[in-house]
């Protein structure tokens, strides 16, 4: 049984008789001397759908809820639902946009490399891969020795999400994007 400083956004535990996804930590760590670090998690029930906050302090143990970790494809959006696929078996799941949160944004038809946790048949939460290849739609012109400055520009990717990159990246070129931090990494 891990403490509360242990559990990672997208864990899966079991608190109060409820199979909760956590969604968001946020550690506060008071200014008082003695006083502990709390952990406050914003989770969400797997069966309801409903929104849970508790604050932990350090030291609280929290158990882990049984859940399976298996890899899943993005196959499609159908209006606020989203549909995976694990790729082993080829059981499809399905996510609300509310589940999914910032990470929707990322997905697009046929993205592969996910890991969803599993729990009791449901899809309760995923992990997105950390850096992801997407192409440039829209962006200002390449300007000419731009590669000796570090100046960035704004670029419009093809999943609608906007990033900042180098001035010598034009449009239809392919890039590496980090997903966490929405920074431009590389060429691909």
């Amino acid at each position: 049984m891990p403490k509360a400083n242990e559990i990672k956004k997208g864990q899966v535990i079991d608190f109060q008789g409820k199979i909760l996804a956590v969604s968001l930590i946020d550690v506060q760590s008071p200014s008082a001397r003695g006083a502990a670090t709390l952990y406050k998690m914003r989770m969400k029930d797997i069966k309801t759908g409903q929104k849970v906050e508790n604050t932990f302090t350090g030291d609280d143990m929290v158990t882990l809820a049984d859940f399976q970790r298996r890899t899943l494809q993005f196959l499609f959006q159908d209006g606020e639902h989203y549909t995976f696929m694990d790729t082993e078996d080829y059981s499809q799941y399905m996510m609300d946009e509310d589940q999914l949160g910032e990470s929707g944004e990322w997905l697009f038809d046929g993205l592969e490399g996910i890991m969803g946790m599993i729990v009791e048949d449901q899809l309760a939460a995923i992990e997105l891969p950390q850096a992801l290849v997407l192409t440039v739609s829209e962006t200002n012109p390449a300007m000419k020795a731009a590669s000796a400055s570090a100046r960035t520009k704004p670029a419009t990717l093809n999943n609608g999400v906007v990033v900042q990159v180098p001035e010598y990246i034009v449009e239809g070129e392919e890039i590496k994007v980090n997903v966490e931090t929405k920074k431009f990494m590389s060429r691909a």
